[in-house]
């Protein structure tokens, strides 16, 4: 499922400045970074080779950088500055409203070019450009920087840039559709240049006739989009025009196929008179105001004048277009499409049985490749059913419902994420830019980590998604433990796209063993988690050939990845004597080189080798136990808010919130779990939940963190109730949880004052939560209190962020 996109937001004091490791190009010199901003003045944006300090002032800055100041001068200026000297000031008082909304802009730098734009989307809406004659190709921190006043940031995303910027959201090219078939082909249809106006007049689709003058001239035409655009008596096939001349039915036409049109100055009166009786109120209105402009003048009609006449912009809904200008009332459209009414084409899906009814001019003004369908003389062309397949039926009625709105609704979705990203494939498939540009921009908006491997598996099959893959691919990354570990999505990947994600810079990991337990499974296209011991035993049974198929190449080729040098040397010594190393000659070569590398402790030549010895990003520090009571755990770390200064109860520092089943009092007392200090009785009581009784202690560790906890301790206060069954769990939003650790009837808990730990299962080691919970399943030992959950002090380890 694709995720709500949650908006939090930053505020950035005066003369200060926000950095993190989020923020950063993953090309020096080449990135765009979007976001909202909400600020009566000088919204700043730094952009340095290397992270700056919080107080920083772009002012005493003596290291390379830019920096690009939107509403400078009390919303008047834009601003750009590099290395301290003014290089750009110009006039642009719309760019930042001093409001009470958040707007939205984005920046992008390519090798010293910079641009500004307006919007939620990159690379549209361009407001400004500017090229540097002496590019600073090295810059790749972003910080989100203030002048004088308070300024708010929300929804801040760091995208990758390209030379062919644009090219990322629009279609690379056009298809031919026949029947069940696509194919590519260079067709010269232009996009931007495609309209309604190309069926202005056209035998084509046409469906009614105007038989006009004395002469009888048969001018084609189209039910829908007359019926849309005004009212046309088409109850039958031809509408007799005898009093009216060709040249002004023509300029009625023009007017509605193509939003605009040219008459004389004398004919004005007959145009407003026949748009009249047809009900085209848009033109009817345009022509009197002339005609009233030409009385006030007191000026006699210039019979060589020609009058331009435009229709106002198409409307938009919910910030789309038409891809016409036309004066067609939506309402109609949609009621035709909902009655089939002058429908002149059913739709079949093959696969699911449905049919829907629409109208071939309508569908070819916003597909070039329905229009070549339904005109290049094939059957499609002089049929009434088109057959379909490989099509979603929810996401052709998403399109259908587009195409004659102007809207992508989603909301009656019952699988938003799935659904979105099948009307993705289809948008591209029949080349519905609009729609296809649409849906990347709803997918950026909602991308998650559970998502990104279904999203993957789709837009790395189309050229257009070129920017969706990326962001794909750094989110993926970027949370590569839980991406590989939450599901097992990854494995269905092709090939070219995990080694991608493999040699990313960004790729953020807790440990090297991770990587080689993905690779492994990937390989193998394992069907559960797994972890290199798990494999290893398998191979006691088995041979490579059988257990990896026809991925067993694909070890030569991903195995490199693994910086095995990065490995504890113990463990390289087991792998060295393991089935795989035995078994799979280019993992026994790699964990030989590693493991006389460090035996040696000798610097391998070559750039390759080197890269391998560098470690990785890692988004989490690690917490590791090392005894009962130690000062390792996450409740101590975030005593010392993350290390930064002596230790403070962090309950009482309101850093974390511990509660539990039963009220708060001197018995039951939240700081007392999170300090060391021994309490002689401290407990939750117990609470009636679905219909069971269920004493528990819960820890929240706050909105921004998670722990993938690996190890957890206890210790019993002087009472007699220990506990003998109970579960250790953990949730992210506090409401679903999942069971980290079930004890049943354990013999070996401790007893009055002692500590006592245990390891998470490994399966769910790896697992991120925000909140974590003991809650107690049976009886306690002591039979006047069984119910009462016994604990003064409680820590928690393994990787936090």
């Amino acid at each position: 499922m694709v995720a709500a996109k949650e908006n939090k937001f930053l505020t950035v004091a005066p003369f200060e400045c926000a950095w993190s490791d989020d923020l950063k190009f993953r090309e020096p010199g080449r990135g765009c970074v979007a976001f909202d901003a909400f600020a009566h003045n000088d919204v700043t944006v730094v952009f340095r080779e290397n992270v700056g300090s919080q107080h920083y002032h772009y002012k005493k800055d003596n290291c390379p950088h830019y920096i690009v100041i939107i509403g400078s001068n009390r919303n008047r200026r834009l601003k750009i500055q590099v290395d301290g000297a003014s290089v750009v000031d110009e006039e642009a008082s719309d760019l930042c409203r001093c409001s009470l909304e958040f707007e939205s802009y984005w920046i992008s730098i390519y090798d010293g070019l910079v641009s500004i734009g307006k919007g939620r989307y990159p690379f549209q809406n361009l407001v400004f450009q500017w090229q540097d004659a002496k590019p600073n190709c090295s810059v790749q921190y972003v910080g989100l920087s203030s002048w004088d006043k308070h300024v708010g940031y929300r929804n801040v995303s760091v995208f990758p840039v390209t030379n062919d910027r644009i090219s990322l959201w629009k279609q690379v090219d056009y298809r031919e559709v026949k029947g069940d078939e696509v194919e590519e082909e260079g067709n010269g249809y232009d996009y931007e240049q495609w309209g309604l106006g190309n069926f202005l007049e056209s035998w084509e689709l046409s469906d009614t006739v105007f038989r006009v003058g004395d002469e009888e001239v048969d001018v084609p035409a189209h039910k829908a989009i007359l019926q849309a655009s005004g009212s046309f008596p088409l109850s039958g096939d031809v509408i007799q025009l005898r009093g009216v001349s060709y040249p002004i039915l023509h300029a009625l036409l023009q007017y509605i196929y193509t939003g605009r049109t040219q008459i004389l100055e004398s004919e004005l009166g007959p145009l407003r008179d026949l748009s009249s009786s047809f009900e085209v109120m848009p033109l009817v209105r345009q022509c009197e105001e002339y005609i009233s402009r030409l009385k006030l003048s007191d000026r006699v009609s210039d019979p060589c004048k020609r009058v331009e006449l435009s229709c106002p912009i198409s409307q938009p809904l919910s910030g789309f277009m038409f891809p016409t200008a036309f004066p067609a009332d939506v309402a109609k459209l949609k009621k035709f499409y909902s009655s089939g009414e002058y429908s002149d084409v059913k739709i079949c899906l093959s696969d699911h049985g449905v049919t829907f009814q629409s109208h071939k001019v309508i569908l070819s003004l916003w597909s070039v490749a329905f229009a070549k369908m339904f005109t290049n003389g094939m059957s499609e062309s002089h049929s009434s059913t088109i057959y379909l397949t490989d099509v979603s039926p929810e996401a052709f009625k998403a399109m259908l419902n587009f195409m004659y709105s102007g809207e992508l609704n989603m909301e009656d979705t019952v699988n938003f994420g799935t659904d979105l990203i099948h009307l993705l494939f289809l948008a591209d498939r029949f080349g519905v830019v609009p729609l296809h540009q649409e849906c990347c921009k709803m997918l950026l908006e909602c991308l998650s980590e559970d998502s990104v491997c279904s999203v993957l598996q789709v837009v790395s099959s189309i050229s257009s998604c070129k920017l969706i893959e990326e962001m794909c691919k750094r989110k993926f990354s970027m949370h590569f433990d839980y991406c590989t570990t939450a599901s097992l999505d990854f494995v269905l990947l092709d090939q070219t796209t995990f080694s991608d994600i493999l040699e990313s810079a960004d790729l953020t990991v807790t440990s090297e063993e991770k990587i080689l337990d993905a690779v492994l499974m990937w390989c193998m296209k394992a069907e559960e988690p797994q972890r290199w011991e798990d494999i290893d035993e398998l191979m006691n049974y088995s041979n490579p050939e059988t257990l990896f198929k026809e991925r067993l190449q694909s070890l030569d080729d991903l195995l490199p990845h693994v910086r095995f040098s990065l490995l504890p040397y113990e463990l390289l010594e087991r792998l060295e004597n393991s089935n795989l190393s035995r078994q799979i000659p280019v993992f026994n070569r790699l964990v030989k080189e590693a493991t006389s590398f460090l035996a040696s402790r000798l610097t391998c030549p070559g750039n390759e080798a080197t890269s391998r010895l560098q470690h990785r990003r890692s988004s989490f520090k690690e917490l590791q136990y090392i005894r009962d009571g130690d000062s390792n755990g996450v409740l101590h770390f975030v005593g010392t808010s993350y290390g930064s200064h002596q230790w403070v109860n962090p309950v009482l520092a309101k850093k974390i919130i511990i509660t539990s089943s039963s009220p708060t009092s001197r018995f039951t007392d939240p700081k007392a779990l999170a300090s060391k200090t021994y309490v002689g009785t401290s407990f939750a009581g117990p609470r009636m939940e679905d219909g069971r009784i269920s004493p528990w202690w819960m820890v929240d560790l706050g909105e921004d963190h998670q722990l993938m906890c690996n190890y957890y301790t206890f210790r019993q206060d002087g009472s007699r109730a220990y506990a003998r069954s109970w579960k250790f769990q953990g949730s992210m939003d506090g409401n679903t949880w999942t069971d980290l650790r079930v004890h049943e009837n354990d013999q070996t808990m401790c007893k009055a004052g002692q500590f006592a730990s245990w390891p998470v299962t490994a399966a769910n080691a790896l697992l991120p939560f925000r909140f974590f919970r003991l809650v107690l399943t049976g009886p306690t030992a002591d039979t006047s209190t069984p119910w009462n959950f016994c604990i003064c002090y409680l820590e928690l380890y393994g990787y936090f962020r």
